[in-house]
């Protein structure tokens, strides 16, 4: 009687993750799961065999949310044509919508919302380990991570949804957090990018006063780490005695991304934010006195109910006097949910809203320019993210993967991704930096 050998398939799955860089963490904390329990695992992956799909999905604003639904509705129909076996939903649109898509998208086999991984582990009939909760699947080039040093979000923005999905504010341990920047660095990882919904609050929930220049100093000291970036400050209650440790530590890069949203007394208050124009001014020097050469990234958001033509030429001149190195815009979008979603009329028009965000770019862009100009002859520290047609795209510390500017470098140096090189910038754009490397 012959031998006879059964081979056994590996179960595949494949995760779709959309939105923010704090749904991606999320996501590699999945896969990490799975793929201790035996699955083959991928991310965003196109042609892949998977049978098993899993969508992380977004829901802060209009367009996000729309992404998500096009994506899940995708996935459906390659489910009824048979070319995928399951299909599972998790994150913040099914946090927020979870009976909806119930209804409306009944090819679905399961709706998890933002904090239910152990469930949907579970439920796919593999073992959760909380050994390792903290572990990832890195789905970022392996010289990069982000770590999410809280969840949740206490202020109370009039156009802001997140904290009816996230829920309050809770900070991450800092030995975990120290455990798991540890673990990161022994995988390669030498760019710590910290997140966090709301960075100012770090440590208040959890050790009764703020922590984070703490752990920014523990952080600083894991050995490997080249760069650590912080993302999404918030102005009131901002922890100063961060400071003089983004200034001091050499690997901790002067960058700083704080979302300002406005300058207008009026629309301060309108939108909730607890602050003033004034007070807005009084932060932004200091941060420039107290760590010079930093580069501050904003978001501002034009279109909120209430917003004047006076309003809108104030928020003008605030950019063009402050010049911020790196500056987003987005739209107003009127969110369920939301205090002004409850309380406001949308009376600003689509076209009125997109022509303003338009003419702050416009302006942004210009400032952009003359920022990059003043770079042309310095030398700086690059790391190389990839190879893209000719190029070598780069980013210094001012830049963050993702969301800034790059550094293009002729694919005839031969480089290698992941490794840092002296740079000397040779000519600018309106947004990115050539260089040549000093091999």
């Amino acid at each position: 009687m012959g031998l006879v050998i059964v081979q056994i398939m590996k179960k595949k799955i494949n995760v779709v993750s959309l939105g923010c860089s704090k749904n991606l963490v999320d996501s590699e904390l999945f896969l990490a799961q799975m793929a201790s329990n035996g699955y083959e695992v991928s991310h965003d992956a196109n042609g892949t065999d998977s049978r098993i799909v899993a969508i992380n999905t977004c829901g802060f604003i209009g367009d996000a949310k729309e992404e998500s639904v096009n994506t899940i509705l995708g996935y459906a129909d390659a489910k009824n044509k048979g070319l995928i076996d399951k299909l599972y939903v998790f994150g913040c649109l099914s946090e927020r919508y979870k009976d909806d898509l119930k209804l409306e998208i009944p090819e679905v086999d399961g709706i998890y919302g933002k904090f239910q991984i152990k469930k949907m582990v579970e439920d796919l009939n593999a073992d959760y380990k909380m050994s390792l909760s903290r572990e990832r699947y890195l789905t970022t080039p392996s010289h990069f991570a982000y770590l999410k040093i809280s969840e949740g979000c206490n202020r109370t923005c009039s156009y802001c949804a997140i904290p009816r999905m996230t829920g309050k504010h809770i900070s991450v341990p800092m030995d975990k957090l120290l455990i798991e920047a540890k673990s990161l660095a022994s995988q390669g990882v030498k760019e710590l990018l910290i997140i966090a919904q709301d960075l100012s609050d770090y440590g208040l929930d959890r050790y009764k006063e703020p922590k984070l220049a703490e752990l920014l100093t523990m952080l600083s000291e894991v050995e490997g780490i080249e760069w650590i970036k912080l993302h999404y400050a918030y102005p009131v209650n901002f922890q100063y005695d961060i400071l003089p440790v983004m200034a001091q530590k050499p690997n901790m890069a002067r960058y700083l991304d704080i979302a300002l949203q406005h300058c207008s007394d009026n629309m301060l208050t309108l939108m909730r934010r607890n602050i003033t124009k004034a007070g807005t001014l009084k932060l932004l020097k200091r941060l420039r006195d107290e760590v010079p050469g930093i580069h501050i990234r904003t978001t501002l958001l034009v279109g909120h109910p209430g917003e004047t033509e006076e309003d809108f030429e104030e928020l003008k001149e605030f950019v063009r006097e402050i010049r911020f190195e790196r500056l987003g815009v987005f739209t107003y979008s009127h969110e369920e949910g939301t205090i002004a979603g409850e309380l406001y009329e949308d009376d600003v028009p689509a076209e009125v809203k997109q022509a303003r965000a338009d003419e702050i770019m416009a302006i942004q862009q210009q400032i952009s320019a003359e920022i990059n100009t003043t770079k042309i002859g310095q030398t700086m520290k690059v790391v190389i993210d990839r190879l893209e047609g000719d190029y070598f795209i780069g980013r210094t510390e001012y830049d963050s993967a993702e969301v800034d500017g790059e550094v293009l470098i002729s694919s005839a140096q031969k480089l290698n991704i992941g490794q840092y090189y002296q740079v000397e910038i040779t000519s600018s754009d309106d947004f990115d930096l050539y260089g040549s490397a000093r091999l």
